[in-house]
């Protein structure tokens, strides 16, 4: 295996991300060292041409003037002996003096600069000592005659030699000046050439780069992508295989591992499935008995109980004469339990039908359900002297009328039951919305319910009393639960502190439509 091989599979995408980062940075780092030097020569060109050169040849103007104007206020005073003319003389040497300093220090690092200021400045005191004070001494020697001839000839050609020096340093600093631009010009064009020329490798650099990331992480990512969308679309069976960065390689036998995982939970579902239909179809076909079951219960299993109480009771009619009051006895223990039987199996036959049908549900007004059962339940209510309040509106639900009205019926009928014989009994129906659902409670001030027995007066056939006490099958509750999870609510008791029993349940409140909500 190559070293390109290796490194391809060896590195991760973060250690991908690095190297490329890191050969970017020297890239970078590179053509700044490059644009540096470039452009710390091009300074140093400038720097020459603008802070030496063209301040020494304005200082070399500057200083020549000043040789000039003494110069002239010499032979102005020599041909005229007028004193005046000695002032541009007198400021010309200060001024001599201030610029050679100033000259001095503009060229001290070239050496050849510093010669010529040296040279003319020999060369202005030579004339000064040997032509100017001189002639300027022998004017005044003479008084008002103007100085002669042949001195004025030889003050002139003194400075004729200053002249010619003046003239060899504005050559050299010409020359210096032109080699300085050229210098500048050449420094310029290569920075600007080796600015493009690095912004070219830069570009070509940053595009190699991006290639090589594409190839060894932007493929094999997009190779995973588009394996993890066909198993979202649903092709399982599909191995995902993923080459490059380790890291993404990982990540793929992850994904592989969960295409498996899930590959055999597809398998085993669809056999849950296969398994739950079966169930299903046994279950539709046991509801199909329970159904005949019913029919039995409520024609065939009657008829022998009606028959068992009937000829009791002509028994006990046709022989009364004949029976002791044993035998009597005996004859209503059997005319009970016939009658018993008969409200037991009616009661197991509501309580099985109850949740297996969804055909009669329909919007009701729970108002109009109540009014209904308590019209059920009118004769026990007044023959009891019960006190039935509505504390608040009730609503309109969607649900079961027949079973909601049996629902209110055991509710209020076990209050009406369970009253206390030694206080005016008093039910009280509340009601109020608590999010989606709508939370009713019945309470009664009757006998209550031992807090350790809220959860067992649910249970089908459960009584906490015996028969001769309240009559009853222990039943009604159970009911009531079956009802309430049937329409996709919950119920529990609460006993109230100062006696009787709270009955809460909730029961979903009907969707209300936003407005604007066409749908």
């Amino acid at each position: 295996m190559s070293f390109w091989s290796t490194t391809r599979t060896r590195l991760s995408v973060q250690g991908w991300v690095q190297l490329i980062l890191g050969a970017l940075v020297l890239v970078v780092c590179a053509c700044t060292v490059a644009g540096g030097v470039l452009l710390a020569q091009t300074n140093a060109r400038t720097n020459e041409l603008v802070d030496r050169i063209q301040p020494a040849r304005s200082g070399a103007f500057q200083l020549q003037r000043s040789l000039l104007d003494q110069e002239t206020g010499v032979r102005g005073f020599a041909l005229t002996a007028d004193p005046a003319f000695l002032d541009p003389y007198g400021q010309g040497r200060k001024d001599e003096q201030r610029l050679t300093k100033a000259l001095a220090r503009v060229v001290a690092s070239d050496p050849g600069f510093t010669a010529d200021l040296g040279r003319i400045t020999r060369a202005a005191e030579k004339w000064r000592s040997e032509a100017a004070e001189p002639l300027i001494t022998s004017v005044r020697t003479r008084g008002a005659q103007s100085a002669s001839g042949e001195d004025l000839a030889r003050s002139k050609t003194t400075f004729d030699e200053l002249r010619r020096l003046f003239t060899e340093q504005q050559n050299h600093l010409n020359t210096a000046r032109k080699q300085a631009r050229t210098d500048l010009d050449h420094s310029r064009s290569l920075r600007d050439t080796v600015f493009l020329t690095a912004l070219i490798v830069f570009v070509v650099v940053v595009v190699g780069l991006a290639f090589v990331l594409q190839r060894m992480v932007g493929r094999p990512l997009k190779a995973l992508r588009a394996a993890s969308e066909d198993v979202r679309a649903g092709a399982f069976d599909r191995r995902i295989e993923v080459h490059g960065p380790s890291d993404l390689r990982a990540v793929g036998a992850a994904v592989e591992d969960m295409r498996a995982r899930l590959a055999d939970e597809l398998a085993a579902s669809r056999a849950r499935e296969n398994l739950l239909g079966e169930q299903t179809e046994e279950l539709r076909r046991s509801n199909s008995e329970l159904e005949q079951f019913a029919y039995v219960a409520s024609h065939d299993l009657q008829e022998p109980l009606r028959k068992v109480a009937s000829f009791c009771q002509l028994l006990e009619k046709r022989y009364s004469a004949e029976l002791d009051d044993r035998a009597r006895q005996y004859i209503d223990f059997a005319v009970d339990g016939a009658k018993r039987m008969q409200v037991l199996i009616n009661d197991l036959l509501t309580f099985s039908r109850v949740g297996r049908v969804h055909d009669a549900w329909q919007t009701v007004a729970l108002e109009q359900i109540l009014d209904r059962a308590l019209g059920n339940l009118a004769m026990i209510v007044e023959e009891s002297g019960v006190t039935v309040v509505r504390e608040d509106p009730l609503p309109e639900v969607n649900g079961d009328p027949n079973t909601l009205v049996m629902l209110w019926q055991n509710l209020v009928g076990n209050a009406v039951k369970f009253r206390r014989p030694d206080a005016p009994s008093r039910i009280t129906v509340g009601c109020v919305r608590e999010g989606d659902d709508w939370h009713l409670t019945v309470s009664d001030n009757g006998i209550g319910v031992a807090p350790e027995f809220a959860e067992k007066v649910f249970i089908i056939f459960q009584r906490l009393h015996a028969k001769d006490e309240y009559e009853g099958t222990g039943i009604g509750l159970a009911l009531c639960r079956k009802i309430v999870e049937f329409h996709g609510g919950r119920i529990w008791l609460e006993p109230v502190p100062e006696g009787g029993t709270r009955i809460h349940f909730t029961i979903p409140a009907i969707p209300t439509i936003p407005p604007g909500d066409t749908q």
